[in-house]
């Protein structure tokens, strides 16, 4: 049987699942708390907690998928079970690792791809920067055909605009030539499973749509779509965030996705946020 080990199984790892299960395929994903594991089981996953030893799912995996984030002591995955994955990869096995496209820093607005050289600006890009070394090193080390994809900013069911647009919580934060690039977890989903149809070891695709665009203008688009007034627009200089919200806006940069369409034969599903968010709302509408 075919079996995926997934890492961290989260909202990415759980699009691609219902492809892989409808293909006969068995499906183990970690997670840190019995409640999660209830729903991961009911969702068709075999669940596994965290930390508990998985050397009889590592003997048995075709393919391992990673999207568990690194701290500041580094990958979480390789600190609980480095020795354990020296011991169990073998040459050739699909690897995946979920990182972000955060690692190309800030470029000013202007295009990266999968070649340009990586400067992350902000600390959770050089710990992405860290993780993607040490998991191409262990695969080095093993012979694993390691596959890095980057991901911009996620979104998809329950991840939309709507319901703060809706709260009226929504703004619409103005950063002159700011763009970010975004992609819809189904088409996250459908370029994993092009990847492991047509392994490419050592290959690095960026997961993105063909539309980067200002943060304003998704708030906005999604407030026509409600057919309720766009919120007010707030100065990035002046406007009141947190730390943490401000980090978004160190980088602007456009992320090119020709690899996934030229080598995986990726015909994306939301070509932009306007088809992406279109759909959200015909699925909420219809619930």
């Amino acid at each position: 049987m075919t079996v995926l080990l997934s890492f961290g199984h989260g909202y990415s790892a759980r699009a691609l699942t219902p492809t892989l299960l409808a293909d006969g395929w068995e499906v183990i994903g970690t997670t840190r708390t019995a409640d999660k594991a209830e729903v991961l089981r009911a969702q068709g996953v075999t669940p596994v907690l965290f930390g508990a030893p998985l050397e009889d799912a590592l003997g048995r995996a075709t393919h391992l998928l990673v999207s568990a984030g690194p701290g500041v002591e580094g990958d979480p995955v390789l600190v609980a079970y480095s020795a354990a994955l020296e011991t169990h990869l073998r040459p050739g096995q699909w690897v995946g690792y979920l990182s972000t496209t955060g690692v190309y820093g800030d470029h000013g607005g202007g295009w990266v791809d999968e070649a340009t050289p990586l400067s992350p600006s902000t600390a959770r890009g050089q710990l992405r920067v860290d993780a993607e070394g040490a998991w191409r090193d262990l695969c080095a080390r093993t012979g694993a055909g390691l596959h890095i994809f980057r991901l911009a900013g996620i979104y998809g069911p329950g991840r939309g605009p709507f319901a703060k647009v809706r709260a009226g919580t929504a703004r619409r934060i103005v950063k002159p030539g700011q763009v970010f690039s975004r992609i819809h977890v189904e088409d996250i989903a459908q370029v994993l499973a092009a990847s492991i149809a047509r392994p490419n070891p050592g290959a690095v695709y960026n997961l993105c749509d063909d539309d980067p665009a200002p943060p304003e203008d998704v708030i906005g688009h999604a407030a026509e779509l409600l057919g309720v007034p766009v919120p007010p627009s707030e100065d990035f200089a002046t406007a009141e965030m947190t730390p943490m919200a401000r980090s978004f806006y160190a980088e602007s940069k456009k992320v090119r996705n020709d690899r996934i369409k030229e080598e995986l034969g990726v015909q994306l599903r939301f070509p932009d946020y306007r088809v992406g968010l279109a759909d959200l709302l015909r699925q909420e509408d219809a619930d």
